[in-house]
């Protein structure tokens, strides 16, 4: 049930929820320094509309000016790789010692409880320390000249060397380690960054950014700007940047390639993301993985299950516990322990998704769960009947709903579950290795989860998909190998010494 008031008595004793930032010291960072002049964005809590904070609103002038820095940092000095590795170790050390302050903040000004902040918090600990031990993908390899017609009295080797600048601009939803993803590769591949997290969820990418400043990043190699006119579209423009690593949605990112022109763009997507139950599994451990993976985060997630296809001998019983436990979710405070769903973002986001779901129930859809709004949050919700065409099944819904069809056929559960311009993930339930393997092959996503959903990451892995999903790949060493380019050393061997070696010979 829709929370009908937040209880008082899960808020801070003293409304204090602005001071978790309180230790931030400006609105912006750039050109080596914490910026706090036109500090005038509001960022507030998404739960109540509470302003936690204001950050800078910056023009396209300080954009470029934060770049010529950084230009110049890379031309005149030198970070050498062991420096990296070790800021980013110490980086994650320093995290984990700050980690409650840290949750507190992804709390306050995103839409996750307190415990999914704190297990996000965890995570990026391990992003931070599996970006330190990705410094062993710079060292490249030797070239086979001996294997080479004209590699005769040659010799040679590559390493891979920094691309340069760095765009990296992430959304609301993991506002702290999709932060790290992407400047945790960047850093340790020797590149510059200029972040633009999502003006919706700041904080957390300014107190990471004090943080690796802390940790001993040079202060020549990052900046961070938030909001303001023509920020986005002039970082993506300009000429120095020369990689962009982008997290968000289709559009925003055909926006950004127009406007970008002839750079390296790694772009990740979102999902409308399929699970297949099929005959032979487990419908109750099936239903379970299906409400954690749909409602998490109330649906806010690229990896949330949206579409489910199930046997049809299984189909009133998975139906059956997944409306059942979906009923037993406790939504309410996101400071509040025992809260399993919390708000979305924006009430306007709310006020979205309820409109989709108005659209499939005026198509024939049926609502076993769920289907109301009160604000920011919206219910839980369980459909089954959905119309082919409604944007509940055809597009990324990004909040708490999920659809469940009937299947007779595995082959029609695959069909229907590729039916999809998305191909980020996608999870198969059933007792059958043999099945699972042959499902798994031809199911056109970047990842095949076997008895889970598609709602599992863990942040080493190659990450990414097919179709609209994206472009290239995250998980740390792969996003340093795309943040990096391959340089060859040719030596040639054919010198007098070289000569009267080989009259010896």
């Amino acid at each position: 049930m829709l929370p009908e008031t937040l209880a008082a008595e899960t808020r801070p004793k003293v409304d204090d929820r602005g001071s978790f930032a309180a230790g931030i010291p400006g609105g912006a960072f750039f050109e080596g320094q914490w910026q706090t002049a036109n500090m005038t964005f509001d960022v507030r809590d998404p739960e109540d509309g509470f302003l936690l904070w204001q950050v800078c609103e910056s023009t396209s002038a300080e954009v470029r000016r934060a770049i010529a820095h950084i230009h110049r940092e890379l031309d005149g000095h030198e970070w050498p790789l062991r420096s990296r590795r070790e800021a980013l170790e110490r980086a994650a050390f320093l995290l984990g010692e700050q980690s409650e302050r840290f949750a507190k903040i992804i709390a306050a000004e995103s839409s996750k409880t307190i415990r999914e902040a704190e297990q996000e918090v965890r995570r990026c600990v391990e992003t931070l320390r599996l970006s330190a031990a990705a410094s062993a993908e710079l060292e490249g390899e030797t070239l086979a000249f001996e294997d080479s017609l004209v590699g005769k009295r040659k010799t040679g080797w590559y390493r891979r060397h920094p691309i340069g600048i760095i765009a990296a601009i992430t959304p609301f939803n993991d506002p702290l380690n999709l932060v790290a993803h992407k400047v945790g590769p960047a850093l340790i591949g020797g590149n510059g960054v200029v972040l633009k997290p999502s003006s919706r969820t700041p904080l957390s990418a300014l107190a990471l950014v004090q943080l690796l400043l802390q940790a001993g990043v040079p202060s020549g190699r990052i900046a961070v700007v938030v909001t303001g006119p023509g920020v986005s579209e002039t970082l993506v423009s300009d000429p120095r940047v020369d990689l962009i690593s982008f997290t968000g949605g289709p559009g925003t990112a055909a926006r950004i390639a127009a406007v970008a022109g002839a750079k390296k763009f790694l772009s990740e997507l979102g999902g409308n993301n399929a699970t297949v139950v099929l005959a032979d599994a487990n419908p109750e451990a099936a239903a379970d993985a299906i409400v954690a993976g749909a409602f998490g985060v109330a649906g806010q997630n690229c990896l949330s299950v949206q579409r489910v296809y199930v046997h049809s001998s299984l189909f009133k019983p998975v139906l059956d516990h997944v409306v059942c436990r979906t009923e037993s979710l406790r939504i309410g405070p996101k400071l509040d322990r025992t809260t399993e769903v919390g708000p979305l973002i924006t009430e306007a986001e709310a006020r979205r998704v309820a409109d989709w779901v108005e659209e499939a129930r005026a198509g024939g859809a049926t609502v076993q769960v769920g289907g109301r709004r009160r604000g920011a949050y919206y219910e839980p919700t369980v459909l089954t009947d959905v119309p082919g065409e409604s944007r509940v099944v055809r597009d990324e819904v990004f909040g708490p709903v999920v659809s469940i069809v009937p299947f007779s056929e595995v082959s029609e559960a695959i069909d229907a579950a590729n039916d999809s311009d998305y191909g980020l993930q996608a999870g198969v339930f059933t007792q059958s290795i043999d099945l699972a393997l042959a499902v798994a092959d031809r199911l056109r996503v970047g990842s095949v989860v076997v008895n889970e959903t598609s709602d599992v990451r863990i942040d080493s892995m190659p990450f990414g998909g097919f179709k609209k999903s994206g472009v290239g790949r995250e998980g740390l060493k792969h996003a340093v190998r795309e943040m990096t380019e391959p340089k060859n050393t040719i030596i040639n061997l054919s010198g007098p010494a070289r000569e009267q070696m080989d009259r010896i010979s």
